[in-house]
């Protein structure tokens, strides 16, 4: 241990050389480290944006589709308004067919 001390103190290069080996390994096992971290967040973060993305939806759908159901129960059936929403949407099924099907013949 004395002969390592003595070396070390009678050449100071070899010190700063061991001063900078010691720093590279520090520094790559810093990026080591940063890496695996950068692979473990990428899962975590994918989930984070599926999970939002469904709450979202699921939310927007419940929040229009609920209360339209629930409005459209109270409206009576036989009335005029109720057969302009039917023949509505289904002039607009067939504004779409007739649209598809002209793209599928170009």
């Amino acid at each position: 241990m004395s002969e390592a001390t003595t070396a070390t103190n009678s050449d100071p290069l070899a010190g700063v050389a061991q001063a900078m080996a010691n720093a590279v390994e520090a520094a790559r096992s810093g990026v080591t480290d940063a890496a695996e971290s950068a692979r473990g967040a990428v899962p975590r973060v994918s989930m984070f944006l599926s999970r939002m993305a469904y709450t979202t939806s699921y939310a927007v759908s419940y929040g229009v589709v609920f209360p339209t159901v629930f409005v459209g129960q109270f409206i009576p059936k036989n009335n005029a308004l109720v057969h302009g929403l039917v023949d509505g949407s289904h002039a607009a099924r067939d504004a779409v067919s007739s649209m598809r099907d002209k793209s599928l013949v170009k």
